[in-house]
């Protein structure tokens, strides 16, 4: 059974703890290790690897601090010559090209935001659960099968930012720029519909924005695209 543990979920920072029973990897280094080490109550000599998906430091802060706590950093060519990290414990992986990290299979991929080389992750194990983690994308054009868990970003809602655009709450310019880098509650739910979720067993919504988000009204939103429980990060 996959258990998902949230330790940040915001532009402050993010990172996840992510475990089958048998590998624990982190998804994302953007706190410090102090505080990851804090929030696992300091259980973390277990983890077999972290995965970055880009170099904004809300997801990539601490990576020096992992790699010097012997935890290997996975990451795209691109992440890495951008956060310009050249620990032998930073390994970089390609789109579409899998890779072990204990009893997981990990397939990056690539998705869309203002970063060089951004990915996502599906993740599977021996017991045939598939995660996928996506996050600061505007858009995922693949279609996946057999998905059990999806941690995936819902930032705004496109409704909420032209109502606080309009009230002045939230400058114009920023539209334009997180319709080009972030997930919207729509683009979610659009995304949900396109994949196959006869295997579905549950939803992580992540990096929902402080101003242009509504916790309640997403997670009843993706509840009924999904029919099954959605968990807010």
């Amino acid at each position: 059974m996959i258990e998902i543990k949230v330790l940040a979920s915001s532009s402050k920072g993010n990172c996840y703890r992510v475990t089958d029973g048998s590998t624990s990897i982190l998804l994302e280094a953007g706190i410090r290790f102090k505080e990851i080490q804090r929030k696992l109550n300091f259980q973390t000599r277990d983890i077999a690897g972290c995965l970055v998906t880009h170099e904004h430091l809300d997801h990539s802060k601490a990576v020096n601090e992992v790699t010097r706590a012997g935890i290997d950093c996975y990451m795209s060519a691109g992440t890495k010559d951008s956060i310009k990290a050249d620990s032998h414990r930073i390994k970089t992986v390609k789109a579409k090209q899998e890779f072990t990290l204990g009893s997981w299979t990990i397939l990056p991929f690539d998705v869309q935001h203002d970063v060089s080389e951004p990915f996502g992750f599906v993740l599977k194990n021996k017991a045939g659960d598939r995660l996928l983690f996506a996050t600061d994308t505007y858009y995922i054009r693949y279609r996946f099968n057999d998905l059990t868990h999806v941690m995936v970003e819902a930032n705004y809602s496109t409704r909420i930012l032209d109502k606080n655009i309009e009230n002045g709450t939230v400058p114009q310019i920023m539209k334009k720029r997180l319709m080009r880098s972030h997930f919207s509650l729509e683009n979610v739910k659009d995304f949900f519909r396109a994949n196959d979720l006869s295997k579905l067993q549950e939803t992580w919504l992540l990096h929902l924005s402080d101003n242009n988000s509504d916790e309640a009204a997403f997670k009843r939103d993706i509840q009924s695209v999904t029919g099954k429980p959605v968990y807010i990060a």
